[in-house]
């Protein structure tokens, strides 16, 4: 670990319902250095949402808790941070863009007035001052006619045009992380890719740390230098992406890979991974993933892996104590 700006240890968050308590995110380790972004890809249900609401202190409660584990931001611990604290922390040191920017953005204010009110709670400044600080976002993320936008309202703009309010907002303040959270779902082509520039551009200008949480694997090789791979609740795989596209360890995550379209191939059906998600909480005992790998031994049935290696780690059996 070079600066660590970001740690999470240990972290288990857990959902108490009427069924009994549902483990979403069940122990994880991984951290994110200065400047750097940290892709976290997975199928639906694996807990990347929980993990990122988690951190940021957003879990709604009830039902959901942190019932154990650490939170670290720039070494000093969050995870239990009373609510003023971590008002302070979000939008001004940590902030996130949602999944959805149409839900996010309030329908009955202008772009203008919820910019301004995110600036303000944040930094002093004129009612004034913050009507310009909103232009010149609106302009940094590449959005036409800026002066006039800040007067529309979020129905009146595009899909791209909104998430791209969403990013200047959590960009208002300078963050030194930013959680991005499946940030170019529902775009089409095109505006995912400008976006995803849009983020590597940001990155780069302004040294923030961004933690990329997708189920999408082109996403991750274009714009991460890391990458966390989870099932389950459960780390499975862990390290640059260069060493998990080129030489990937778990069979969960090779088998992410093998479903990639290729399209040198002229084979007629896609590659999938056998049978479903488990249900959060269903598997008592041995690997999570055990019941739906090819390579499953008796013991992988009834013994918990460990997360093993150092720049490159892997949650297998397969792989021993090295």
């Amino acid at each position: 670990m070079a600066n660590p700006i970001l740690e999470v240890e240990n972290l288990k968050t857990y959902f108490f319902t009427d069924e009994g308590q549902i483990p979403a995110v069940d122990g994880i380790d991984f951290h994110i250095e200065e400047g750097e972004i940290l892709g976290i890809v997975g199928e639906s249900g694996c807990g990347k949402s929980v993990t990122s609401l988690s951190v940021m202190g957003l879990l709604p409660s009830p039902p959901g808790k942190i019932v154990s584990g650490r939170i670290r931001y720039n070494g000093e611990d969050i995870t239990h941070a009373k609510e003023a604290k971590l008002r302070k922390i979000r939008g001004n040191e940590m902030a996130m863009i949602f999944q959805e920017p149409m839900t996010s953005l309030n329908p009955v204010f202008t772009i203008g007035q919820q910019l301004i009110e995110a600036i303000r709670i944040h930094k002093k400044m004129s009612r004034k001052a913050a009507s310009e600080k909103s232009i010149e976002l609106l302009k940094l993320v590449g959005l036409p006619r800026a002066d006039e936008l800040i007067n529309e309202y979020p129905h009146q703009l595009s899909g791209g045009m909104r998430q791209r309010v969403m990013i200047a907002m959590a960009m208002s303040c300078n963050p030194k992380v930013l959680i991005a959270d499946e940030p170019t779902t529902a775009l089409d082509v095109t505006i995912q890719a400008q976006i995803l520039e849009l983020m590597v551009k940001l990155n780069k200008e302004t040294g923030t740390a961004i933690m990329m949480i997708t189920h999408d694997l082109g996403v991750v090789a274009q714009v991460c230098r890391r990458v966390v791979v989870m099932y389950a609740g459960k780390i499975v795989e862990e390290g640059l992406v260069k060493d998990i596209f080129n030489h990937p360890k778990h069979p969960y995550t090779q088998g992410l890979i093998k479903s990639i379209p290729d399209l040198h191939d002229k084979k007629k059906r896609l590659y999938s991974i056998k049978g479903n998600v488990p249900k959060p909480g269903s598997i008592i005992q041995g690997c999570y993933f055990a019941p739906r790998c090819e390579f499953a031994m008796n013991k992988c049935h009834t013994e918990m892996p460990k997360l093993i290696g150092e720049s490159h780690r892997v949650r297998c059996l397969l792989h021993g104590e090295e």
